[in-house]
């Protein structure tokens, strides 16, 4: 049986993806990790999210939960969601400038509103696949997913980016770095596309 460690840093709700996951994975053994253990016995880890990416990288830190994150990161499945995306690279804007994981290079930036630009982005948009992935498999490639943030991630490294966006900007919603998939949309409010998404990476051992 897989374990699924969903990440859990006292911000948001949690039980939705974990709903979701049990509803594409029945066989697979679903739980909210808070603490490092939970996460080192895990078979894969999903870190989903919403809330300031300050307050998340600190309350990871406080919990013990950061250093076991990211050794798990070397070696297991990992499937970012929103600010699980955000905070895999270097550095955010927000909150006047934080620091993040430093697992894949670029920053975080803030949308800037105007026009008939709201901010959040939230809703239904357009995901473009810009190469293969196994956690593609069964999606169409232009297909909408929902989304709700207000920061995005700049990549500084185009080979690492597997999805994007439009939104004022062209955006990373989807990257992807050996075991690592991470999305800026929520595959759980995602209906059919975001349950396949999900089973997908139950599924994936990893490899690309």
């Amino acid at each position: 049986m897989t374990t699924v460690a969903v990440i859990d840093y006292g911000m948001g709700n949690l039980r939705s993806v974990c709903k979701a996951i049990e509803r594409v994975a029945p066989a697979a053994r679903v739980h909210l990790a808070t603490c490092a253990a939970d996460i080192e016995r895990a078979d894969r880890i999903v870190f989903p999210g919403q809330g300031a990416i300050g307050g998340c990288i600190a309350a990871l830190e406080r919990s013990g939960m950061g250093d076991a994150l990211r050794a798990s990161l070397a070696t297991k499945p990992y499937l970012g969601i929103c600010l699980g995306l955000q905070a895999l690279y270097e550095s955010s804007d927000e909150g006047g400038g934080s620091a993040c994981l430093g697992l894949l290079p670029g920053r975080v930036r803030r949308f800037n509103a105007g026009g008939d630009l709201k901010v959040p982005h939230m809703g239904w948009n357009q995901v473009y696949q810009t190469r293969p992935h196994p956690l593609w498999r069964g999606i169409a490639p232009e297909t909408r997913f929902y989304f709700v943030h207000s920061y995005y991630a700049e990549t500084t490294d185009a080979g690492l980016v597997v999805g994007a966006t439009e939104y004022g900007v062209r955006f990373t919603s989807a990257a992807a770095r050996a075991n690592i998939f991470a999305v800026q949309f929520h595959p759980e409010k995602s209906q059919q596309a975001g349950l396949k998404l999900l089973a997908n990476f139950v599924a994936w051992d990893g490899s690309v």
